[in-house]
């Protein structure tokens, strides 16, 4: 069945001293539009995230959330600004011997003084964070997409009973077309005899009347094609799953059967089930807006 486009993916890796939490959050979109948060030191991933993302999905405004923490001995290092701190150790010494002061200034004291030592963090080995960050996004866009599957597949009995109600619909204004040439027939014969007060009526000038009027209110075409349309709607929902764009077309076809069933009809009965038939083609089009 079709999937949904709302989910939540999350998967959390600890390799080799670096650790990686990659985060998904996905909403309802026209097209696949992917947002990144992450770390700017390790931002080169977001190409290789993408690509990865796309090759997955095909639909919704995903955020993508990744936090990154490296406890390796080599993730860090410590910079000396040794001119700074001769400066300070010259400094010193001349303030010592000024004013007759003891200089005490220790090793782990000199360190401390601003700007004399900076803790930087080390290159990163791109690599490794890169198949740390493929392996924790295949694992959170597993989890991703199993939600959206699970949710898919609620949407899509949702959807098929709704088109067994436009199939419902459909059936009743079947049965009800060929009545109403004959209602049509009933009330000009009996509006022609009011007017004409008892003469006789012309019967070639009538059938040609009620001819005309049935070919314009024929709706066997329509018919047809509402029928195509809801099992062509069926079958992708049970069958495919990167469907949202073509339930779009198919829904808007519906939908302009339906109103030119109700423009030709020209019947009060049949009037009534195409606005019936519009308002349920309104919710499944509201539910379409949710699939992949």
């Amino acid at each position: 069945m079709a999937n949904s486009m709302t989910g939540f993916g999350r998967a959390n890796l600890l390799i080799d001293g670096r650790e990686m939490t990659v985060e998904l959050k996905s909403v309802n979109h026209r097209y696949l539009d992917l947002a990144f948060r992450m770390p700017r030191h390790i931002s080169f991933m977001e190409d290789d995230m993408r690509r990865i993302l796309t090759d997955k999905l095909t639909r919704g405004h995903v955020d993508v959330f990744v936090t990154y923490r490296n406890t390796r001995n080599d993730a860090r290092t410590v910079v000396l600004d040794s001119a700074l701190l001769g400066a300070y150790l010259k400094a010193a010494e001349e303030c010592a011997e000024k004013y007759g002061l003891r200089n005490d200034l220790s090793v782990v004291s000199a360190l401390r003084l601003p700007d004399v030592a900076d803790v930087c963090e080390a290159e990163e080995d791109r690599d490794a964070v890169l198949e740390l960050m493929r392996q924790a996004l295949e694992k959170a866009i597993e989890e991703l997409t199993g939600m959206r599957r699970i949710e898919g597949e609620r949407l899509c009995l949702d959807l098929l009973a709704r088109l067994d109600t436009v199939l419902g619909l459909r059936a009743r204004i079947a049965e009800r077309a060929p009545f109403v040439v004959e209602d049509y027939r009933n009330k000009l014969n009996e509006r022609i005899a009011s007017v004409l007060s008892g003469a006789e009526i012309d019967a070639a000038r009538l059938a040609t009347e009620v001819a005309l009027f049935a070919d314009k209110a024929n709706i066997d075409e329509e018919l047809v094609r509402l029928q195509s349309h809801v099992a062509a709607a069926r079958d992708l929902l049970e069958n495919g799953s990167a469907v949202g764009r073509k339930m779009d077309f198919i829904v808007q076809e519906m939908n302009r059967e339906f109103n030119t069933i109700g423009s030709k009809a020209n019947d009060k009965e049949i009037t009534a089930l195409v606005i019936e038939g519009k308002a349920e083609i309104e919710k499944i089009r509201e539910q379409v807006q949710n699939l992949e």
